[in-house]
């Protein structure tokens, strides 16, 4: 038995589902170059195979008279293509969901996740023949991610940090003091947590600050370096 895998015989119909893909990959992997270049984990090869993944999904669905498959004799087996995009669509949800992760009170990882979502959709557009709507969406979600990057850290807005001081035993000192020390550098804190090792040598704040941008990370860290009792600290600003 002979299986014809169809590999030598190439139509137009055939050779048109490669702009798709290839139009899906150009955009994937213009997008993926953004946030490769700023060190994010989802960089260009991630977006790239989201991207053309996404589209030749939904080509398949779109071409579904070329399925080898026959359900009963004389009848013919459709499938709605909305289907296929929504199964997409919350299958990226879980690789959207690896790229994001939490640390203490601050959650990074949620614009590269948005990225690869939106990648995926730019994906489908193309897929079903929307090109003008792929290319409006990858152009769209390029502006956002790399133009208005600098617009953003133009605009006035508040900054969040995250701050964990170590302090020795009988050193900590209480949260009105501690209010008072990030005030003095424009910080309000919003949560403050406190760890205390089990031999009860070491007492952590773990304190999440807001205060308006550019945010006097230098300064505070000067002012923490003078603290008697103070056995540690971190001071680390926030940026998805």
């Amino acid at each position: 038995m002979q299986i014809d895998w169809g590999v030598t015989h190439w139509g137009v119909e055939d050779l048109s589902l490669l702009a798709p893909a290839a139009a899906a990959m150009i955009a994937g992997g213009l997008i993926g170059i953004e946030r490769t270049y700023h060190g994010h984990p989802a960089g260009f090869r991630t977006h790239i195979l989201v991207c053309m993944t996404s589209c030749v999904l939904m080509l398949a669905a779109m071409h579904q008279a070329s399925w080898g498959f026959v359900a009963l004799p004389e009848q013919r087996l459709v499938i709605d293509p909305t289907r296929m995009a929504h199964g997409i669509l919350t299958g990226i949800g879980f690789l959207c969901a690896g790229v994001i992760f939490r640390e203490r009170f601050s959650v990074h990882g949620l614009t590269t996740a948005a990225s690869l979502w939106t990648t995926s959709a730019i994906g489908v557009m193309f897929g079903v023949g929307l090109w003008k709507l792929g290319l409006i969406a990858a152009g769209a979600t390029l502006l956002v991610l790399a133009i208005l990057r600098f617009l953003d850290a133009r605009l006035p807005h508040v900054g969040v940090m995250d701050v964990t001081l170590r302090w020795t035993r009988g050193a900590a000192p209480d949260e009105k003091v501690l209010r008072a020390l990030l005030a003095d550098k424009g910080l309000r804190p919003t949560r403050i947590g406190h760890v205390v090792s089990p031999d009860g040598l070491i007492h952590e704040h773990h304190v999440k600050a807001r205060g308006p941008m550019p945010l006097q990370v230098d300064a505070l860290s000067s002012v923490l370096a003078e603290q008697a009792g103070l056995a540690g600290f971190s001071v680390m600003p926030r940026d998805d």
